[in-house]
């Protein structure tokens, strides 16, 4: 198993886009979480607003500036980068694991079961995704029984989102699963621990999860970046994360009236954004490459 794993570990060396994108994604993360102790150093609060510092240009105290608020545009990225990022994780792992569930359920069990799991993911795959994110971000989550200081919180926008996308966004981990499952099924060795007594879930556990995983790990990387964008057009539409709570898309929103006056605020947070989905993409054609058993007809 070892040799298997260096194999792929040399696969994916072999692949110099994913490589830079693994090391952009590392100094991204580190640039994110920097916030820390920048903040605690600092003791400049991201959210305080001072009208008298608005548009300030850049600065030994402040690196990037400062915004339509008078609020330091390089904290409120590091921020809002985690917001971004945290989304993109959560919303991946969350809707993934919804994905993964049905499908190796429609997938191992068939029959009825398949037909209804997958009549009803087809039908998610054709509503139109966008519409349907912003209708469910507009609910009112004072009538779901929230209270209002909660509903009008940054914590809530930001759980809002993430619950939004994970609700929608697994139609494709599912498919991909019960594809792989419907194979592995069929497998010898699986036929054999049925024939031995073994439980559905206990093949599923054992058998057929461990050797779906490659394509699972593929998908969830590449939906990671999908996920971020969601975030933020959502987040630009007014419907994701609550200002004075930063994240990439809602500087992008606060930005758009100030593209001729103060390009810059809008130049920063999008050109993360940019770089942010692209590296998670070639990395996730780097890991398809890596995981791929037809790459060692390459080598």
């Amino acid at each position: 198993m070892t040799g298997i794993w260096i194999t792929r570990w040399r696969r994916l060396r072999g692949h110099r886009a994913a490589m830079l994108s693994l090391i952009m994604l590392g100094l991204l993360i580190v640039f994110v979480l920097a916030a820390f102790p920048i903040e605690a150093l600092t003791g400049i609060d991201p959210d305080e607003a001072d009208l008298l510092s608005r548009f300030d240009p850049p600065s030994w105290a402040h690196p990037l500036g400062m915004d339509e608020a008078g609020r330091d545009v390089l904290l409120r990225l590091m921020i809002g980068g985690q917001i971004s990022l945290l989304v993109g994780v959560l919303a991946t792992i969350i809707g993934g694991g919804i994905g993964v569930c049905l499908g190796v359920m429609a997938g191992y069990f068939g029959g009825r079961l398949d037909g209804v799991l997958m009549r009803f993911t087809d039908g998610m795959i054709a509503l139109p995704l966008l519409p349907l994110l912003i209708v469910l971000g507009a609910v009112d989550l004072t009538k779901l029984g929230f209270s209002a200081e909660f509903s009008h919180s940054g914590a809530a926008g930001f759980w809002r989102i993430v619950v939004i996308i994970a609700l929608v966004d697994w139609t494709s981990i599912a498919r991909l699963v019960r594809a792989s499952a419907l194979q592995i099924r069929e497998r010898d060795y699986v036929r054999a621990a049925r024939a031995a007594g073994a439980g559905p879930f206990d093949i599923i556990r054992t058998h057929i999860l461990p050797n779906i995983a490659t394509p699972i790990i593929v998908s969830f990387t590449l939906t990671v970046g999908r996920v971020i964008l969601f975030e933020s057009v959502l987040s630009f539409l007014g419907f994701g994360v609550v200002p004075p709570t930063p994240s990439w898309g809602n500087m992008l929103n606060n930005a758009q009236e100030l593209v001729t006056s103060a390009p810059w605020l809008a130049v920063w947070p999008g050109a993360l954004i940019f770089l942010t989905v692209m590296a998670v993409n070639f990395l996730g054609d780097g890991l398809q490459h890596a995981f791929d058993p037809r790459s060692e007809a390459g080598e």
